[in-house]
């Protein structure tokens, strides 16, 4: 039994350090956005990052959008992060995204250059698992506001 314990104590011990590193994360999300011609859309962002030196972040977020009816977007972006915090990829930040703008609508596919910046606050909730609102002005979107939660490896 003791050997069962300090087994299952070195492996828990391991995983919460193995968190601490936050290297890669990735999540998903629910967006309230710009991305239709008329009216507003509801997305999913689709999130994958990895930490460089201490402040900055780069990655990538595909957002797939749909305005309930006829107008379907997808935003393959990639992004550079700055966190204005010195440590630990968490808190205040401001990012610049650029990618491309994939439209399809009533049977057309309109392809166009997507660029934009996305400012907000990253809050862990326990060693590894974290919530992110934030909000992104841009072209040819206007704006999208929403929250992505998801874990850091």
């Amino acid at each position: 039994m003791k050997k069962l314990f300090i087994v299952v104590f070195f492996l828990v011990s391991g995983l919460n350090a193995f968190g601490q590193e936050r290297g890669m994360s990735a999540g998903i999300g629910l967006e309230w956005n710009m991305d239709s011609r008329h009216n507003f859309a509801a997305g999913v962002p689709i999130y994958f990052g990895y930490d460089l030196k201490q402040k900055y972040k780069i990655g990538s977020i595909i957002t797939i959008s749909h305005n309930f009816n006829d107008f379907t977007t997808i935003e393959p972006t990639f992004f550079i992060r700055r966190y204005f915090k010195d440590f630990m990829f968490s808190g205040f930040f401001v990012q610049a995204d650029v990618g491309a703008f994939l439209i399809f609508e009533a049977g057309n596919f309109i392809p166009m250059f997507d660029v934009g910046a996305r400012a907000g606050y990253r809050k862990f909730l326990g060693s590894s698992f974290f919530i992110e609102p934030n909000g992104r002005l841009g072209y040819p979107f206007a704006f999208g506001i929403g929250v992505i939660a998801g874990f850091c490896f």
